[in-house]
């Protein structure tokens, strides 16, 4: 059952359903996670330039095959229906080879193989506790962890169903790291006061 302290904080005295997350409010982002409904309040400007950074830097060479090898769907926020859980992270992506076709949805049913969560100080105990355990839970191979305050990115993978961590990267340091090994970026390019690289005409770097 929703806890008092759960419906004071939701305002409900029941067992929330899809419905109670169809009726929140626009400005707030709502999952329903063993039961009880929880909304968050909508990105601030830190949080929404990491996540437009990263889908920047993974979005063209793993949706597109532009710089990369292709191969998966990479959303934002997509609204996850596992089990009797619903939950947003803030990108996800799947495998092609699980997933053919980009499916005309509302929500996603299959978990998805990859999820990155943008932490932020509303959402972070969240994100980082029982979210993560449903993430387990349902198979996804690699959770990467976003901290704009700390500039740092974690990145972890499923083994026998507990997170291990591969790697922590911090302020401008390159990322190559599964499942997007392939290519390399600059974690920087999250953080709005890294200045980007100059280049001349000839596409050298200018000194």
């Amino acid at each position: 059952m929703v806890t008092k302290a759960a419906a004071r904080t939701t305002g409900l005295s029941h067992r929330a359903t899809y419905q109670d997350v169809l009726d929140a409010p626009p400005h707030k982002v709502a999952e329903i996670i063993e039961g009880i409904l929880h909304m968050s309040p909508r990105p601030a400007s830190m949080h929404a330039w990491a996540s437009t950074g990263l889908g920047e830097s993974i979005g063209p060479p793993f949706n597109r095959g532009r710089g990369g090898p292709g191969g998966w769907w990479i959303v934002d926020e997509p609204e996850l229906h596992l089990g009797e859980d619903i939950l947003v992270p803030d990108m996800a992506g799947w495998r092609r080879e699980r997933m053919p076709e980009f499916p005309n949805v509302t929500f996603f049913t299959l978990a998805p193989d990859w999820a990155c969560e943008i932490l932020s100080p509303s959402t972070r105990a969240l994100d980082q506790g029982i979210k993560r355990t449903i993430y387990a839970r349902e198979g996804v191979a690699h959770l990467w962890f976003v901290d704009p305050d700390a500039r740092t990115l974690e990145a972890f993978e499923l083994h026998d169903g507990k997170w291990v961590l591969l790697e922590t990267v911090t302020d401008n340091d390159p990322v190559s790291l599964p499942p997007f090994e392939a290519i390399s970026f600059s974690l920087g390019d999250l953080w709005p006061d890294t200045e980007p690289e100059s280049e001349n005409d000839d596409g050298d770097e200018v000194d």
